[in-house]
């Protein structure tokens, strides 16, 4: 088993599972780093997906998605909640209990890759396809929207404040529920289920009860939480720019109407000074997968 670090080659060579861990952008250029060191047997997990991950790490490797020399997983989300505290030094919150999916690209190779990593992670389990794993990803849903709803408390006490803890109250509770309830339509029209969050924190361990608003404030797997020190982080530049364009772009090519996140984006971009839906970092059109009908989509991944 290896993590893809600092000396690739050396990660590489003759392992038989391989983790990529990293934030969406890191994706394509891992991959195009790993390419000339792929060997065929090999199996590599994108941990998380964001969107599209293992899809996106065949395109970066040159590899067609059904091709199956070298297997490409992704999971829905990272086993941890983690923060870096220092070079070197982490700080884990929450070990997820449940609630962390697998899929492959093909998914018929899922299972292969799951009985490989069941006795670290007892609690992953088989989702139905790449588009499963990447829709279950709850990221976009709370990352942006309480991010969106703090600007002014991030800006003037950069970030000290607890970001879960602090920063949710019933009001943003109702706009993380509305994205999520786009979310999971899309998910419905392409014929995968998607938990909503609360539900699926549940069961992960970071909260104790499933609401939108009160779940968050109270739960314990985001105890301690801090919020980003400036606006210029993650929560916008992947979650809106990666997840949530991935997202409202998906929606548009099977039909599904998504306001609220389209304006989660268009105030993200505002405040941002970005054009986040038109860099369009990563959609089903750069993944080469927008011609597609949803039938379509739910053979080629099968």
């Amino acid at each position: 088993m290896a993590y893809v670090g600092h000396d690739i080659k050396k990660a590489l060579e003759g392992a038989d599972i391989i983790y990529v861990v990293g934030p969406a952008y890191s994706t394509r250029p891992f991959a195009e780093c790993c390419r000339p060191y792929l060997e065929p047997g090999q199996n590599v997990i994108v941990c998380p997906s964001s969107c599209g991950g293992s899809i996106e790490f065949k395109n970066g490797a040159g590899l067609d998605i059904r091709n199956e020399d070298v297997i490409v997983a992704e999971t829905s989300t990272l086993p941890y909640a983690v923060r870096l505290l220092a070079p070197g030094r982490i700080r884990i919150f929450n070990k997820l209990k449940d609630g962390l999916f697998l899929a492959a690209a093909p998914a018929k190779n899922t299972n292969h890759v799951l009985r490989q990593v069941m006795d670290v992670y007892p609690g992953m389990r088989a989702a139905k396809n790449v588009l499963q794993t990447s829709l279950q990803n709850g990221n976009p849903v709370i990352h942006p929207t309480i991010t969106l709803m703090n600007v002014a408390l991030i800006e003037r006490t950069k970030g000290d404040f607890y970001f879960y803890h602090e920063g949710v109250t019933p009001a943003v509770g109702r706009l993380i529920e509305a994205v999520d309830k786009e979310r999971i339509a899309i998910g419905k029209k392409i014929g995968v289920e998607i938990i909503p969050d609360p539900e699926l924190s549940v069961a992960q361990g970071y909260m104790e009860e499933a609401t939108y608003d009160t779940g968050f404030i109270t739960s314990p797997g985001f105890k301690g939480v801090k919020a980003q020190s400036n606006l210029d982080y993650r929560y916008f530049n992947e979650d809106v720019g990666f997840g949530l364009v991935f997202l409202q772009k998906l929606g548009e090519q099977v039909g599904v109407a998504t306001p609220i996140i389209s304006a989660v984006i268009t105030l993200a971009s505002l405040l941002m000074n970005r054009d986040y839906l038109g860099e369009a970092r990563r959609t089903m059109e750069t993944l080469g997968l927008s011609d597609l009908t949803a039938e379509d989509l739910e053979r080629l991944l099968a």
